[in-house]
C-alpha cells in the first residue's frame, strides 16, 4: 500500500541534521525524497564517524552513523551547485517536485536563482521551506548556528544539568531534532493550504525560535512568576516527587504526576503515612516541601532492587522506570515487540541496522524499503528522469557537474 504522502515528491537540499530529520519524517511517510550532494564530498555528515557502517567483507564504509540516523528512504544525485549547469538540474529538479527543503545560510542561494523567492516565481504552487539558524531577517540572520550553540543561546543549557554543576547540553542534537519536527508539521500545514487554494507557501524556520518555543513550561513559569528558571538536576520544578532515586542495584526514574498517584505511591511502599503528612498532601505542597521528601523516598527505596520496585509500582499504575543504557532500549520487550529497530537492505554492507518511525497508521501502514543512500547512488536513474541520455550525463560528468 503506497504511504499517505506518496503522491509528493520533496527536492532535499538541506544537510547536517535538523532539515534533513523533517525530510526523512516525509520519507517515511512515503514522499520520493530527492537529496541533492555535492559531487565527492556529499553531506558533511557522511565523514561524522567514527563509526561507520561496515561493508560485508568488513572494511569501513564512507557511511558515518550520523548520516544513517537522518538520511533513510531518500534517492541521492550528485550536483555542483555553483556551476551553472549544475544549477539548471536543480531547477528543473525543483519544477517537478512539490516541496523545496534548504538550510543554506540566509541569501545564500539568490546567487544561483534557487531561493524561494526565483522558484516560486517559476512555479507558484511550489512549497519552499528554508532552516537556518536564526532565521531570514533579524541581527543575527548572517550568522551560522549548530545545534549545540542554539541549546546554549536559547536557554536550554541554563536549565539543564546538576544545581552546583555546569551547564549542561542534551544527549542528543535536541535542538536539530526539534527544528526537523516543526518543519515537517509546517510543510504539511502548507501542502494542506495548497490543496485548497492552489497556491504555494514560502516557510522560515530558525533553530533559535524553536529553542525558545520549547523553553515551554520553563518559559511560563519566568513570565507568570518572574523567577528566573535554574538548573535543578532531574527534580522537576512543577510536580513532586519526580526524581532519580537510588536503590539496591542502581537507579531508578520515579515521575508521580498527581496526588492519587502520591497516594498509592506510598502504600506500595508501606508508607501509608506519608500520604496524610500535611508536608505532602497535595502536589503544591511536596514542591514547597522536596527538601524533606527526597531523602525520605531515596531511603525507603534503597530497601528495594530495580525489578522489586517495578513488581510494587507497576501494577499500582504508580510511574516508575530503570535508566537504561542504549543497549538496554533496543532490548527492552516493548521496543522489540513494537519493531523499532529494523534491517534494511543495503548496497554495501548487505544491511543496514535503522531505528525506523514511531508513527503507527492502521491504514496507511509506514513501508521502510529504503535505506540511506550512497554518495549519488541515484544520479544517473534521476537525470534519465529529467531525460537526459547517457552522452549527457556523461559530458556532465566530465565537466564536473554532477
Amino acid at each position: 500500500m503506497p504511504g499517505p504522502l506518496s503522491h509528493l515528491r520533496i527536492l532535499d537540499l538541506s544537510r547536517i541534521m535538523a532539515a534533513p530529520w523533517a525530510t526523512q519524517i516525509l520519507a517515511d511517510l512515503g514522499a520520493d525524497v530527492i537529496k541533492v550532494e555535492r559531487p565527492g564530498v556529499g553531506d558533511d555528515t557522511r565523514g561524522w564517524g567514527p563509526p561507520f557502517l561496515k561493508a560485508e567483507d568488513g572494511t569501513p564504509t564512507r557511511e558515518a552513523g550520523y548520516f544513517l540516523s537522518v538520511n533513510r528512504g531518500k534517492r541521492s544525485v550528485t550536483v555542483d551547485l555553483a556551476k551553472p549547469e549544475g544549477q539548471a538540474l536543480v531547477r528543473d529538479l525543483a519544477l517537478r517536485c512539490d516541496v523545496v527543503v534548504e538550510n543554506f545560510k540566509a541569501g545564500a542561494l539568490a546567487k544561483y536563482g534557487l531561493d524561494s523567492a526565483s522558484l516560486r516565481a517559476l512555479k507558484p504552487s511550489l512549497i519552499c521551506c528554508s532552516v537556518t539558524g536564526f532565521g531570514q531577517d533579524g541581527p543575527r540572520a548572517d550568522q551560522a548556528a549548530y545545534d549545540f550553540m542554539i541549546q546554549a543561546m536559547g536557554g536550554l543549557m541554563s536549565l539543564t544539568g546538576e544545581r552546583d554543576g555546569a551547564p549542561q547540553k542534551v544527549g542528543v542534537p535536541i535542538v536539530d531534532l526539534m527544528t526537523g519536527m516543526y518543519a515537517a508539521i509546517a510543510i504539511l500545514a502548507a501542502v494542506a493550504k495548497r490543496e485548497r487554494n492552489g497556491e504555494g507557501e514560502s516557510i522560515d524556520l530558525a533553530m533559535l525560535d524553536v529553542q525558545a518555543a520549547f523553553l515551554s513550561n520553563q518559559a511560563m513559569n519566568w513570565l507568570v512568576g518572574a523567577k528566573v528558571p535554574h538548573r535543578a538536576g532531574n527534580r522537576h520544578p512543577n510536580i513532586q516527587p519526580q526524581d532519580v532515586f537510588p536503590c539496591a542495584d542502581g537507579h531508578v526514574v520515579l515521575a508521580v504526576g498527581n496526588d492519587g498517584q502520591f497516594v498509592k505511591l506510598c502504600e506500595a511502599i508501606g508508607r501509608a503515612e506519608w500520604a496524610s503528612d500535611p508536608r505532602f498532601i497535595r502536589n503544591a505542597d511536596r514542591v514547597r516541601n522536596e527538601a524533606e521528601l527526597t531523602p525520605l523516598i531515596a531511603e525507603r527505596f534503597r530497601d528495594f532492587t530495580r525489578a522489586e520496585l517495578g513488581a510494587l509500582l507497576d501494577p499500582a499504575g504508580v510511574p516508575c522506570g530503570p535508566i537504561n543504557t542504549v543497549p538496554d532500549v533496543f532490548a527492552d520487550p516493548q521496543i522489540v515487540h513494537r519493531e523499532m529497530l529494523r534491517h534494511l537492505p543495503h548496497p554495501l554492507a548487505g544491511t543496514v541496522p535503522q531505528v525506523v518511525s514511531p508513527i503507527r497508521m492502521r491504514d496507511a501502514p509506514l513501508v521502510f524499503d529504503r535505506a540511506p543512500p550512497t554518495l549519488g547512488q541515484h544520479t544517473a536513474e534521476l537525470l534519465a528522469e529529467l531525460g537526459l541520455d547517457d552522452g549527457q550525463r556523461a559530458a556532465l560528468a566530465a565537466k564536473g557537474v554532477i
